[in-house]
Formats: structure tokens, sequence, C-alpha cells
């Protein structure tokens, strides 16, 4: 059951475009004490269905730029076979280091995103 209710909370986060495969790594290493290479290489076989659905709806809605999403895929997939061999050959508990700095690197950007749109509102606000 908690197997199912990952994989929904995931779907979700990853149909929205936010990372679902950052939280379901997460909750594979913590809530189930999955290996963090095991949960990593579990996220590549999630995010293959999640992204095409996401792909196809965001299609129909027009939201892709198809010559940007091309490119930055055909790079993807060199750093991926780059990212790839440095997991297989990086020590499990630093491996598990750099998703927390990954993290936490994260936190700090949308923190700081929130601080910018509400100061940018209050400057709005103050103008009018």
């Amino acid at each position: 059951m908690v197997e199912v209710l990952i994989g929904i909370v995931s779907g979700i986060v990853s149909g929205t475009g936010m990372g679902g495969g950052t939280i379901l790594i997460f909750f594979l290493t913590i809530v189930l004490g999955i290996e963090q290479h095991i949960a990593q290489a579990t996220n590549l076989i999630f995010f293959i269905p999640t992204s095409i659905i996401a792909i196809i709806v965001n299609l129909k809605n027009k939201n892709i730029n198809l010559k940007l999403g091309i490119y930055i895929a055909i790079f993807g997939i060199l750093g991926a076979i780059i990212g790839a061999n440095i997991a297989i050959y990086t020590d499990v508990k630093y491996l598990k280091k750099l998703f927390g700095v990954f993290l936490l690197i994260i936190v700090v950007h949308e923190i700081y995103s929130i601080y910018k749109m509400h100061k940018k509102s209050k400057n709005a606000e103050n103008k009018q």
C-alpha cells in the first residue's frame, strides 16, 4: 500500500513538471529503506511512462518549445550516460550526501524565488 501512495504522489508531482523523481528517490530511501543506487535506478524506470504521459498532455496544450526540448534532450542523453557511469562507481554514502546537497540547493532556490516574487509584488503595490 505504501508503494501505491509513493507512486501516486510522485506521479502527480512528476506530471506537474516539478521533479517527481526527486520525491520518489526520497521516499524509496527514507520510507522503504532502499539503497540509493537502486532508488535512483528505479526512478529511471518510473520516469519513462510518467514523462511520456506528461509530454502528450503538454503537447496537446501547446506548452512545449519542441526545438528547445529536442536540443536539451540530445545533450541530456550525453549527460545521463556520464552521470550513470559516475553513479555506478560512487560510494552509496557519498551518493546520498550528493543527493542531499542537491535537495538543499533546490530548497534554497525555491525560497529565493518566493522571496523575489513577494518583493516584486510589494514593489508593484507601492507603485500603485
